[in-house]
């Protein structure tokens, strides 16, 4: 599952990527929106790309809410919803059927701009080792997911997850679990309002190929309460001799 992401460009950097114009509507930012890791479970705003507003990057919380509650509210519904994985991400398979995700499936598909994501390895003696995964052109990654607007006009959104690919499934070994990663081509396709749920599946299954990327183990700070994991030097390479796989 991905519940951990990092994200270092500034707004202006991703308005001339994607070629889109800041919205912020009411809402004041005194932040640029950019961690060297966003933990998902702290449901930070991260800027998405919106369907309905494609022409622009919107901030928005990590972890999708029903379009009947309120935001206001949202750290009791992202408490008892955590059994869930609070609505951090959202399984591919179950996006026409699921009672959140199908109201969004059609008309509000976004896009996440990322540098990167994390994602947990568990070696022998149930060792857990955090990979950083990153394009090998170190350009954004955009991942595919689905957005709500709450009753009182917060955005929320969950990131797209399917089945993993052989490089996700050597190191995501226990969930065997990867985010859908848009391909470059298909960014404009994704926010296509006409797609039918066939176009849409097809998306997902012919998204970014594991040759792309690259994925490295991390310092074990990242899952720490103790220590603070949102600083520069967390993606640097560490080598554990409890590792068992090469990279």
């Amino acid at each position: 599952m991905c519940y951990s992401t990092r994200i270092t460009r500034k707004a202006e950097e991703l308005e001339k990527h994607y070629a889109v114009k800041k919205l912020l509507g009411e809402r004041v930012l005194d932040e640029e929106l950019i961690y060297n890791h966003a933990n998902g479970f702290s449901h930070p705003l991260l800027w998405i790309i919106p369907q309905e507003q494609s022409g622009h990057i919107t901030p928005s919380l990590w972890g999708i809410m029903p379009s009947n509650k309120l935001g206001s509210e949202r750290a009791d519904y992202h408490k008892e919803s955590l059994k869930f994985g609070s609505g951090l991400n959202a399984q591919s398979e179950k996006l026409f059927d699921h009672f959140l995700y199908k109201h969004s499936a059609l008309t509000k598909r976004c896009i996440i701009p990322v540098d990167g994501f994390f994602e947990p390895h568990t070696a022998p003696k149930n060792f857990k080792i955090p990979f950083y995964f990153a394009r090998k052109n170190q350009d954004i990654i955009s991942l595919a997911g689905l957005y709500t607007i709450t009753a009182d006009g917060y955005n929320t959104f969950t990131i797209l997850t399917k089945p993993a690919t052989p490089l996700f499934a050597k190191i995501h070994n226990t969930k065997f679990r990867r985010p859908v990663i848009l391909r470059d081509e298909d960014i404009d396709v994704w926010l296509d309002s006409k797609l039918s749920a066939d176009d849409i599946q097809n998306v997902i299954d012919d998204d970014m190929d594991d040759t792309s990327l690259n994925a490295y183990p991390i310092s074990k700070d990242l899952y720490s309460p103790k220590v603070d994991s949102n600083r520069p030097d967390i993606i640097e390479r560490i080598d554990y001799p409890e590792l068992e796989i090469n990279f």
